[in-house]
């Protein structure tokens, strides 16, 4: 840090005490004397005006309390990317700070172990390197042109967040000198918008996955910059400022990912602006704000040609509060995987499992459910308990078991347009599984049984609370969460404490506990 300020250092990012910046101003503020650089920090905390001083306006900040002045010789304009890089990788042979030995490189949930340079004599290991970090190293620029196509040209994983880039055209320097680069990563750097990024694109061919979280980047900014990356297959945006969505034209055709968590889109209803991406598998939505979605293409029964290959979507914490939602989910043809957690519509249930049964009886589809494998056993027992649970509504709507009276109307149908296909299934519901139970108390409901596994030595009795109505299916399905064992395996049977020595085979997967006459103080007995 000295005196001297670079060459167009306005648009610059610096670190100043552990804070970083963006310069704004070069130049006098009088009365006082001598050269002052005008900045906005990134934390608005840090800084003291909106860029003015005694009614004169130096620049503009976007936060009014994120800008300063301070001398030059306090600004950190950082170094290039071979100083960096031998910084970090060869003195001593080891990471220079005690906190980056163990660092890894990581982007989404990909991780490759580094590899240190043994020697300072022997530098020409660098050229060995493949998968390097020089998180927060602060690099600001490639260096001399072809220094890096010397040093260390077969890098194909780059960590180079929270550094101090601020051109794409520092970035394409350095891609352009790493032909095999596949895996970027360039959270946390504030990169101005290029106004031509095609340009750019023969530095990025073979890039295949891209993260830019945390670089207050708009869906704009994205959409404008995609033809620099034509071969991109992931893309990560967690907390940017994405806030509306727009339909990518001819850009990021090739993306299999794409993570825009923590952003808040100002509409909820904008999941369809990206339904037309054809090699998107997984989705990754969480903490955004999505409340609704729409698949107008095609009538519930049918599948939709929107996300068309999308398999994974996570929507957890977030505004879904009508299982409209979930109903529109099962137009997408190739999703078998939903992450949902913490949304109103589930916390509305008083039974989480409850609320678990619903999506997978709404979603035909499904396999996996909040990391969570639906086994087949599972999704049995899920259909058959929401066609009994909605059966009366069934027959109020127009629902009949003669297929020339059956007529449900179309409310009910929007509602549940699952239905129809679970009673193809599984038939009618019969009259006695729709019938009320007189009301007791829940203390009465529940059985407090002693669950062992007589041919498992070691695994320890459980202890479990179960309604006795509970039917056979899905105790299984709890059991085989509970043990991890498949529920098409689980044999049932138990003890009664009036029958010392007489085990009673529970053989009927669709009758619930009580019909077998289980009593509290009873022992389920488990075969695998």
């Amino acid at each position: 840090m000295t005196d001297c300020v670079p060459s167009g250092a306005i648009g610059s990012r610096i670190t100043c005490d552990g804070e970083y910046a963006t310069v704004l101003y070069v130049g006098s503020v009088p009365p006082t004397a001598g050269l002052w650089l005008g900045v906005e920090w990134d934390n608005p905390n840090r800084g003291k005006h909106d860029g003015s001083h005694e009614g004169v306006q130096y620049f503009k900040c976007n936060h009014p309390q994120a800008g300063s002045f301070i001398r030059p010789k306090k600004a950190n304009f950082g170094v290039d990317f071979l100083t960096a890089l031998k910084s970090r990788y060869v003195f001593k042979g080891r990471l220079n700070d005690e906190n980056s030995q163990e660092e890894a490189l990581i982007i989404g949930k990909k991780k490759v172990e580094l590899v240190i340079v043994e020697s300072a004599e022997d530098e020409s290991q660098l050229f060995k390197l493949q998968n390097i970090s020089l998180r927060d190293c602060d690099v600001s620029c490639a260096g001399r042109d072809g220094d890096i196509l010397k040093v260390c040209p077969n890098i194909t994983a780059l960590n180079l967040a929270q550094n101090l880039f601020s051109h794409w055209d520092h970035i394409s320097n350095i891609a352009h000198q790493l032909r095999n680069l596949e895996i970027l990563d360039l959270s946390g750097n504030r990169l101005r918008v290029p106004s031509d990024p095609g340009l750019l694109s023969s530095a990025f061919m073979n890039l295949k996955v891209l993260s830019l979280s945390h670089a207050k980047m708009t869906w704009a900014n994205v959409l404008h910059c995609a033809p620099m990356w034509p071969t991109l297959e992931e893309l990560h945006l967690v907390s940017n400022d994405i806030t509306v969505l727009e339909r990518p034209i001819r850009v990021l055709q090739s993306l299999k990912l794409l993570d825009i968590s923590n952003n808040k889109l100002l509409d909820g209803n904008q999941l369809s602006e990206l339904a037309n991406l054809p090699e998107l598998e997984k989705l990754i939505l969480i903490n955004t704000g999505v409340s609704s979605v729409c698949f107008s293409d095609v009538g519930f029964g049918s599948k939709s040609v929107m996300f068309s290959s999308l398999k994974h979507l996570s929507v957890d914490n977030n505004n879904i509060s009508h299982w409209s939602f979930i109903n529109e989910l099962d137009k997408i043809k190739s999703l078998h995987s939903l992450s949902c957690q913490n949304n109103p519509v589930l916390e509305a249930e008083t039974n989480l499992e409850t609320a678990r049964q619903f999506i997978i009886a709404k979603i035909g589809g499904l396999k996996f459910l909040n990391k969570t494998e639906i086994l087949p056993e599972e999704r049995k027992g899920a259909e058959l308990d929401y066609r009994k649970t909605f059966g009366t509504a069934w027959l109020k709507a127009g629902g009949n078991k003669d297929p020339n009276l059956n007529a449900p109307s179309q409310a009910f149908l929007t509602e549940h347009p699952r239905y129809p296909c679970l009673i193809q299934k599984y038939g009618a519901p019969e009259e006695g599984e729709l019938k009320q139970q007189e009301p007791f108390a829940l203390k009465n409901q529940l059985l407090t049984l002693n669950i062992k596994c007589p041919e498992k030595s070691d695994q320890k009795p459980l202890l479990k609370k179960l309604p006795d109505s509970m039917t056979v299916q899905k105790v299984k399905g709890l059991l085989c969460r509970l043990l991890k064992v498949p529920g098409s395996e689980l044999r049932l049977s138990y003890e009664s404490m009036k029958m010392k020595g007489v085990e009673i085979e529970l053989e009927n997967d669709l009758k619930p506990l009580q019909f077998y006459c289980v009593e509290s103080g009873d022992c389920i007995l488990v075969r695998w």
